[in-house]
């Protein structure tokens, strides 16, 4: 299967990183560290699937790896990737902090906008100058956009999980909850939650396999890269992107 991946990628004439192939990649085992979040993530029961998880296990088969995850919280995970307690993290933005200990191997992940979801209108976000003066729900450890994460004027409060989040606004703990658009829309339906969409929002940027600089598997990033390029050309990634956005609730 690898050698006719590499003879399939050389002959289509793809960029020199590409025509690598992958028929050199050792048998690795490898182990993605992830957070439960629906429906990119989705670690319950003992099974992992979700957007992300299918995009890399489509990956991890043509590199001929085996994979096993472990589910911590977003900020745990990212200190696991950060200590090479696991391999490969799925999802995280670019930051230049998280490159000194990660590689920001390949953009797998489609852009998302980030959303500001209220339940009393006094709480609708109009404008960014809106934010201020509320409480503002956010998941630990995760980055939304530079001006949002440097503002030492914002009041945010953080939880583990986007469902703590919009539980913790049906409490009143907090006024806003700014959450990725499918995840957010996921988590309130799951939850049964009557919220409304805030019309302000930020364009999402898209998001990476990022590898831990002491994992083996780095050696391995044009690889990475050269089977993302053969699923999205065989429409695998594209039919996997439009089956979570149409059906996101499973």
């Amino acid at each position: 299967m690898r050698v006719l991946m590499g003879a399939l990628i050389f002959a289509l004439g793809l960029p020199g990183w590409a025509q690598q192939g992958t028929e050199t990649v050792e048998a690795l085992t490898v182990t993605v560290g992830a957070n439960h979040a629906p429906p990119y993530r989705i670690l319950e029961g003992g099974k992992a699937t979700g957007l992300y998880i299918d995009i890399f296990e489509e990956i991890a088969d043509r590199l001929g790896w085996d994979v096993n995850y472990r589910e911590a919280p977003f900020r745990r995970v990212l200190r696991m990737v950060q200590q090479g307690q696991v391999d490969i993290m799925l999802g995280p933005l670019e930051t230049e902090d998280r490159t000194r200990t990660m590689e920001f191997v390949a953009p797998a992940f489609p852009p998302e906008r980030r959303l500001f979801f209220y339940m009393e209108d006094r709480h609708r976000i109009e404008g960014y100058s809106d934010l201020y003066g509320r409480a503002i729900g956010v998941l630990e450890g995760a980055s939304y956009f530079p001006r949002f994460d440097n503002d030492p004027k914002l009041l945010k409060e953080s939880a583990p999980r986007y469902e703590n989040l919009m539980l913790m606004m049906q409490k009143g703990r907090v006024d806003v909850v700014i959450a990725p658009e499918l995840v957010g829309l996921y988590t309130v339906q799951k939850l049964g939650m009557d919220v409304s969409v805030s019309p302000f929002f930020v364009p999402g940027e898209r998001s990476y396999i990022a590898v831990s600089r002491t994992s083996p598997a780095l050696r391995y990033a044009d690889d990475i890269r050269a089977a993302l390029k053969l699923i999205e050309m065989e429409g695998i990634h594209e039919d996997l992107v439009l089956k979570y956005l149409e059906n996101p609730i499973k």
